[in-house]
C-alpha cells in the first residue's frame, strides 16, 4: 500500500507522452453551451448558478474591477470542476501538483499588483510603509511587506494543493485499511468504510470550497489594487 500512496498524484501518459492537456481541456465539456432558443434544465441551472456566483463575488468591486468577471468565474469554474473530477475512481487530479497551482496564481497574482502600481500608484507605495513608523523601523517594515507581497501566490498556490492533496491520501489510506479489514475484522471495516464515505462527502465540500477560496482570495487582491 505504501508503494502506491502517491500513484494518484502521477500524471498519466499515453504511449509514453503525458495526456495533462486533455485533462485539463475535459471540465469544458460539462458546460454546454445553449444552441436554441429555449434552453434546457441543465443549461437553465448552469446559468442560475454562473449569474448567482458573479452577482456575489462582483458586489464590492469598482467598474474597473467588474471587468475582470469573466476571469474570475471561469477560475472558480475550472477549479471545482476539476477537483471534483479527481474525486472520480482512476482519475487525475492535476490541482495536486504544486506547479499548476503556481501557474495559475502567480499570472492573475502580478495582474493584479500591475494594476495596482498603474492606477493607485501612491496606495500601492503607501502598503510598504505605515504612516507613523519610527525612522529606525522603516528599512525592516519595508522588506517585510515586500516579502509579504511576494509571497502571495505561493500561499495561494500551497493552500489549494495541500488541501486537495491531503484529502486524497487519507481516502487512499482508509480506502486501503477497510480493503485489508474486510477480511480480518468485518465489523471494524464496517466502521472503517462509514468513516470513508463521510470523508468522501467532505471532500466533495472541499473541492468547491478550494474554488472558491482560491478565486475569493484573487477577487480581495483585485479588490484592493482597484
Amino acid at each position: 500500500m505504501n508503494e502506491n500512496l502517491f500513484s494518484s498524484f502521477i500524471t498519466p501518459t499515453l504511449m509514453g507522452m503525458p495526456i495533462i492537456v486533455l485533462i485539463i481541456m475535459f471540465p469544458i465539456i460539462l458546460f454546454p453551451s445553449p444552441k436554441r432558443l429555449i434552453n434546457n434544465r441543465v443549461t437553465t441551472l448552469q446559468q442560475w448558478l454562473v449569474k448567482m456566483i458573479l452577482k456575489q463575488m462582483m458586489l464590492m468591486h469598482s467598474a474597473k474591477g467588474r471587468t475582470w468577471s469573466l476571469m474570475l468565474i471561469s477560475l472558480i469554474l475550472f477549479i471545482g470542476t476539476t477537483n471534483l473530477l479527481g474525486l472520480l475512481p482512476h482519475s487525475f487530479t492535476p490541482t495536486t501538483h504544486l506547479s499548476m497551482n503556481l501557474g495559475m496564481a502567480i499570472p492573475l497574482w502580478a495582474g493584479t499588483v500591475i494594476l495596482g502600481f498603474r492606477y493607485k500608484t501612491k496606495m500601492s507605495l503607501a502598503h510598504f510603509l505605515p504612516q507613523g513608523t519610527p525612522i529606525l523601523l522603516i528599512p525592516m517594515l519595508i522588506i517585510i511587506e515586500t516579502i509579504s507581497l511576494f509571497i502571495q501566490p505561493l500561499a495561494l498556490a500551497v493552500r489549494l494543493t495541500a488541501n486537495i492533496t491531503a484529502g486524497h491520501l487519507l481516502m487512499h489510506l482508509i480506502g486501503g485499511a477497510t480493503s485489508v479489514l474486510f477480511s480480518i475484522s468485518p465489523p471494524t471495516a464496517m466502521i472503517t468504510f462509514i468513516i470513508l464515505l463521510l470523508l468522501t462527502i467532505l471532500e466533495f465540500a472541499v473541492a468547491l470550497i478550494q474554488a472558491y477560496v482560491f478565486t475569493l482570495l484573487v477577487s480581495l487582491y483585485l479588490h484592493d489594487n482597484t
